[in-house]
This record gives structure tokens, sequence and C-alpha cells, in this order.
């Protein structure tokens, strides 16, 4: 069977075996250099009260929420995109 990438979609080179993280929306397990990472900030408090008390001058907490999917949920959900052979092969600078 012929192979759609050359990295067979991980980045893990010549490392061996990787740990393995699971799904937030279906459930697999996926290689970690596999899985897309979803990062999100989200504040306990409620956005009108928050807004008010950093008028005050009041520092308000926020937590970082770290999500995995596996590459078939982050097309579905729209979190990578499916882009064609030409797309793929441009290579996008690291800023």
């Amino acid at each position: 069977m012929p192979k759609k990438r050359k990295n067979r979609g991980r980045g893990k080179g010549g490392k061996g075996k990787e740990s393995l993280v699971q799904c937030d929306y279906c459930g697999a397990l996926v290689p970690r250099s596999k899985a897309k990472k979803i990062t999100r900030r989200v504040s306990i408090i409620d956005p009108q009260l928050a807004k008010e008390l950093r008028e005050k001058g009041a520092i308000i907490p926020v937590t970082t929420l770290t999500r995995y999917a596996c590459i078939r949920c982050a097309v579905f959900y729209g979190i990578v995109k499916i882009r064609s052979r030409k797309e793929r092969k441009k290579r996008t600078r690291l800023a």
C-alpha cells in the first residue's frame, strides 16, 4: 500500500515509540506527535462580572484548558482544514 506522506503524518523521526494521548472527541488513542493540540484560556468568572472587576483593578484568574484531537475529529470539527496536494507542499515560516 502506498504511503501518502513521507513522515506518516508524525513528527517523531527515528525516536522509537512515543506516548499515546486520548482524543477528547472520540476517545481514540493517538501518538502524541500525530494528535492536534488545542489550548484555550478559560475564565471561571462570568464575562460581565469580570469586566466590572477589571475596572476596579482586580486580577482575574484564568486557567488553560488543553485538549487533544485525532486527525479524523480535527477535520470533522473544523480544527484542521483539508488542503490540496500543492498547498500541503508549501512550507510555512515560523516567526
